[in-house]
């Protein structure tokens, strides 16, 4: 077996990951190019090889920051992406080489998504987040009875309203609805150049669907595309969109839109327990999966605990909330390139 960190991944190590039952999106080699630049992270993208074959691989990225400490993360910006592997030494070979890495780099923890693949000996964090999918019914009418009967009547009442959709090439509408929402939930914004660069890096794989009502853009979500499901992932939308149904409305619009893509399950992303959006995506029907999430500390002496719930977070967060937009905006860039 050998093992090499493919800071060349490209066409083979994708190919692997379209064909493993585990490979999802996030393992994709594309995210190795976004976060360098984009953020200028290094990324250290591990792979094992037997015969010339690819039997695992395992995307890493390094964030080292001021504020939230030195880390590899599999795989940063996203809700997914721990180790692929083809048998049990492959996996054991790359999280050798995993830990081996983290010591030379000298971070404070290895950080594994959406993920129990990893030893008894790592540490395990559960029950934060939960994960949402289902399948879509390519039959329309059956599609919308799939949604339970209060939610699908908000989502009849807007197909009355005289909404329009259209797909962008651009983040022109996108990005403001997007960095809007997200400093009125006192967080930074992702920078602009970080969505242009998933357009540009995805292709037809990433996708922006918005909303439109008497001609201004109204709720927008960037989606992507793996194998035969859709990803809605990032979103915006103006106060008004929820009063409207609009964010209702543009949902049901990209599930009508991934059946003509030919997709046949809809992965409503991660939502942590209990908040909003936890209860919106049950209110659409869907069950919860829980997410665990995997550790191997080394500087660190406890699990990071990196998240909006985290009352340390609360005056950070009312503050950022009361910032004019483009203040909040322009100031994004040099926090959210932490915030993994």
């Amino acid at each position: 077996m050998r093992l090499t960190n493919d800071t060349g991944a490209g066409a083979h190590w994708d190919d692997y990951v379209l064909a493993h039952p585990q490979g999802s999106f996030f393992h994709l080699s594309g995210w190795r190019d976004v976060v360098r630049d984009t953020f200028g992270h290094p990324a250290h993208f591990l792979m094992t090889e037997r015969d010339g074959a690819i039997t695992g691989v395992l995307p890493l990225v390094e964030i080292k920051s001021r504020l939230f400490g030195h880390s590899l993360v599999s795989s940063a910006f996203c809700v997914g992406g721990g180790p692929l592997a083809g048998d049990p030494q492959a996996l054991t070979a790359l999280l050798a080489e995993a830990e081996e890495t983290a010591r030379k780099l000298g971070v404070d923890y290895i950080e594994l998504r959406d993920t129990a693949a990893a030893p008894e000996s790592w540490a395990r964090r559960e029950g934060l987040y939960a994960g949402f999918e289902r399948p879509i019914k390519a039959d329309e009418g059956e599609c919308l009875t799939q949604i339970p009967r209060k939610q699908r009547a908000v989502v009849r009442k807007a197909m009355t309203l005289g909404f329009t959709v259209t797909i962008d090439e651009t983040t022109e509408h996108f990005f403001d609805l997007y960095a809007r929402n997200v400093r009125n939930h006192g967080t930074p914004a992702m920078p602009r150049r970080f969505f242009d660069s998933l357009l540009k890096r995805f292709g037809k794989n990433c996708e922006i669907l918005t909303v439109h009502h008497q001609g201004r853009a109204v709720s927008s979500v960037l989606s992507y595309f793996f194998r035969d499901r859709v990803l809605p992932y990032y979103t915006g939308s103006l106060d008004e969109a929820r009063g409207t149904g609009a964010n209702d409305y543009m949902y049901w619009s990209l599930m009508r839109h991934a059946v003509t893509r030919g997709c046949a399950v809809f992965d409503f992303g991660r939502s942590k327990t209990g908040t909003g959006p936890y209860k919106f995506k049950h209110n659409w029907g869907f069950e919860p999966r829980p997410i665990v999430h995997q550790f191997r500390l080394f500087k660190a002496e406890k699990l990071p605990d990196i998240n909006p719930n985290n009352p340390k977070y609360a005056l950070f967060i009312r503050a950022w909330q009361k910032l004019p937009l483009p203040v909040a905006t322009a100031i994004s860039p040099f926090l959210s390139r932490s915030l993994a």
